[in-house]
């Protein structure tokens, strides 16, 4: 048995047969009425026969007047309780872990989809004019909205998902509240960090209530915004030493925002060469030598090599994956010790030569790079959900753009629900 291939007791008494996690990536496969489709359970069942420990699955939203993206599933009264159940079953067909992963955007919310969305605080999101101008939140819309989290958490776990996982990382709602930069609020939940992480902490209390002391909890964290001013390494590892005191079983570390790709390799620590594995793994060991919680780093790994030089250095207690797993969703040579290592796909992909690349000067160009290549990768999604081999082949990330692109504004026209 390989250290990437030993089990994982969580505090809460749950076993993860393996160490690597299918960290949450948009999926885009709802349902006119925002609900869980056939296309989720071939996903997940293929991902759940490829042998990885535990999925996570794309984030599933509390309101649906406010979407992550066009084709999120929601859990808003709107029924579809027995496509999760179909959903979790495919999900866990191999004895795996599956863990809805429950958000709400924020600011993060494109025009498309609501052209007022809610916010901590008033501050717009500066990218390319597709997001608008959000309403700060009031004392009621905090309330409603954290309640809505531990709803979306019961529902998963009378469906049939093994765990949560509250997404609080990548500049979504409650990145947002931990954030100084967009959380400029002077009541209880702004200010000083006790009071930007309440939010957060609150979402774990009632999330906790609801599911109770044997049923697993992750959080989604940055472990840094990388935007001056933002929230960082520092206020980081304290927000994970709150969040081992209320009791969670797994801390997932990340980092980024829309405005900052730290999420897609775009950090002072992926420049090194030597650093462009694992990126988040320098920033993740401060976190470790504050907390005892166990703890997954997402961001990078695309090597056996270098997933177990990390979990035999106690670096981690596991491995999360993302785009690697969308074009080989199988990871039995992985856990079996053989040498073995993910195409890095990322690194053939870019709008053009030179200055058009992914390593621009110029960070708009960046991050269209980015965002191109991450639709690149939603293709492929789609491809295993509809029980097609990936095409690796055509890498035209003009024309995958506005494909992608045309696609979410027919779900958004065809969508059964308007704000």
């Amino acid at each position: 048995m390989t250290i990437l291939n030993t089990p994982l007791t969580l505090p809460c008494g749950a076993i993860l047969p393996n160490r690597l996690l299918k960290s949450a990536m948009t999926e885009g496969l709802a349902d006119a009425h925002d609900r869980a489709t056939e296309q989720h359970n071939t996903l997940y069942r293929c991902w759940s026969r490829g042998g990885t420990g535990t999925l996570v699955t794309g984030n599933v939203m509390v309101d649906r007047r406010f979407l992550e993206r066009p084709g999120n599933v929601v859990i808003d009264n709107n029924g579809g309780l027995d496509a999760l159940r179909n959903w979790a079953k495919a999900g866990t067909e191999a004895g795996n872990h599956l863990w809805m992963q429950i958000n709400h955007p924020g600011r993060q919310c494109q025009k498309l989809v609501a052209a007022r969305p809610l916010a901590p605080s008033e501050v717009k999101l500066k990218l390319a004019g597709l997001f608008g101008q959000p309403r700060a939140m009031t004392a009621d819309d905090i309330d409603n909205t954290l309640s809505r989290y531990a709803h979306v958490a019961g529902v998963a776990k009378q469906t049939g998902f093994t765990g949560v996982q509250i997404h609080a990382a990548h500049g979504y709602l409650i990145s947002q509240f931990l954030s100084p930069i967009a959380n400029r609020r002077s009541d209880a939940w702004g200010g000083n960090l006790e009071n930007r992480a309440r939010f957060l902490l609150e979402a774990v209390r009632r999330t906790r209530d609801v599911v109770g002391t044997d049923f697993p909890i992750s959080v989604k964290l940055n472990s840094a915004d990388f935007s001056q001013g933002g929230f960082s390494l520092d206020e980081s590892t304290q927000v994970a030493r709150w969040l081992e005191q209320a009791g969670i079983d797994l801390l997932e570390i990340s980092g980024g925002t829309y405005e900052q790709l730290a999420l897609m390799g775009d950090t002072p620590a992926a420049s090194a060469s030597q650093a462009r594995e694992a990126y988040f793994l320098s920033y993740a060991k401060e976190i470790r030598s504050a907390t005892s919680l166990p703890l997954a780093v997402t961001g990078g790994f695309r090597s056996s090599n270098t997933m177990h030089a990390a979990l035999a250095d106690n670096a981690l207690d596991v491995i999360g994956l993302g785009r690697p797993l969308c074009t080989q969703p199988n990871v039995h040579e992985l856990l079996n010790g053989e040498d073995f290592t993910f195409t890095p796909w990322e690194k053939r992909l870019r709008l053009g030569p030179g200055w058009l690349g992914p390593t621009s000067s110029n960070r708009q160009i960046r991050a269209l790079n980015f965002g191109a290549a991450t639709q690149w990768y939603y293709r492929h999604i789609v491809d295993l959900a509809n029980h097609r081999q990936p095409d690796t082949g055509d890498k035209n990330l003009l024309r995958i753009f506005a494909r992608h692109r045309r696609a979410e504004m027919a779900f958004v026209k065809n969508r059964a629900f308007n704000v």
